[in-house]
Formats: structure tokens, sequence, C-alpha cells
């Protein structure tokens, strides 16, 4: 209605909403700024395993791992008690010893992630680093993913501006501007 001819879009909570717009969509994925940062690190590949929150997140979980020297993929069994609410009952795959990279498509009120963590902690993973593209961070968010020990990092995009109250020790954020940059610049250019 106010004009727009076409819509670039990052990490889109349900894909399925691209099927409603009758103009070109063009969809971001945000792993790839994380993916840049992880890689930048010093981790073994043998040392690493990536972390699906729950049986939905299974194909994102299983594309990033592939990229992140094709490391080995986990699944937390998870089941929901309530409107965000999670209980985590079990993980499937062995994070015993390594380094688990819990990725998501966004971080609300960090209850999920955080019932993860926990959960591989007590499997025996070494270090637990969350990543998710949106940090929404509603309360109590801040408070939950900087728990001591829990998370080594909590690492982030600015997809979505994080107010300086909402921050901590553990977080780290990336920049998605020259990807969205160099996006639109393609667009433009054909």
């Amino acid at each position: 209605q106010a004009g727009a001819t076409r819509i670039v879009m990052l990490d889109i909570h349900s894909l399925q909403t691209i099927g409603y717009f009758d103009i070109p969509v063009d969809h971001i994925y945000g792993e790839t700024v994380i993916l840049d940062y992880l890689t930048s690190k010093d981790f073994s590949p043998k040392d690493l395993v990536v972390v699906s929150p729950d049986v939905g997140g299974v194909p994102r979980a299983r594309a990033f791992a592939k990229k992140l020297c094709d490391a080995p993929l986990a699944i937390i069994d998870k089941r929901r008690t309530g409107h965000n609410q999670a209980e985590s009952l079990t993980v499937i795959g062995d994070v015993s010893g390594r380094t688990a990279i819990l990725i998501d498509d966004m971080i609300d009120t960090g209850g999920t992630i955080c019932a993860g963590a926990r959960l591989l902690r007590q499997q025996g993973a070494k270090r637990v680093i969350a990543c998710a593209t949106h940090p929404v961070f509603s309360p109590p968010a801040s408070e939950r993913l900087s728990a001591d020990g829990l998370f080594e990092q909590v690492v982030v995009t600015n997809s979505i501006p994080i107010q300086q109250e909402r921050t901590f020790p553990q977080l780290q954020v990336l920049s998605v501007a020259n990807m969205l940059g160099e996006a639109i610049w393609r667009i433009h250019e054909e």
C-alpha cells in the first residue's frame, strides 16, 4: 500500500509469510555473519557440535553445521508447557566434552535457549555458545542469558537495536550492515 516494489527480509521467522506478498521478496540469512565470526575463532572442528534447541529448528541447525566445518548435529527434544515456557527433556546426539553451538533464529525471553543450555551442561558440554539473528530480549531475557556459567557467549546480530539496559557481559553483537548493503546493491545492479 505504501508503494514498495520489492522486499529484503532477514531471517523471517516463518518462511510461509513470503507467500503473502505479490512483489519480489529476497530472504537473507543472518547465519552468514555468525558463521564468519565463529570461523574466525580458534575452535577445533572435532571439538564442535551444533545444537538445535527444538525439532523445528533442525533444518537450520543442519545447514549451519554443514557450513561450520561439517560439525556433528545434536537436537534437544523439548516440550512446551505454556506460552513462552519450555521444558527441555533430552539431548539427541553426543555433546560431552564439546563446545556446543546452540543456533536459533531469535531469542525472545531466553527460556528455551537457557533450558537447552542447562541440559547441555548436564550432558557434559564443555562450553555453550548461543547464536541467533534476532535479539528480541523480552524481559527477563538479559537476566536469564547472563546467568553465571550458563553461556560462554551469546552471539546475535544487530537486526534489532538492543537497549543498553538489556546488554550483559557475554553478549557479542555482530553487524549485518555490510551483508544487507551488498544484497541491496546486487539487486539494484541486477
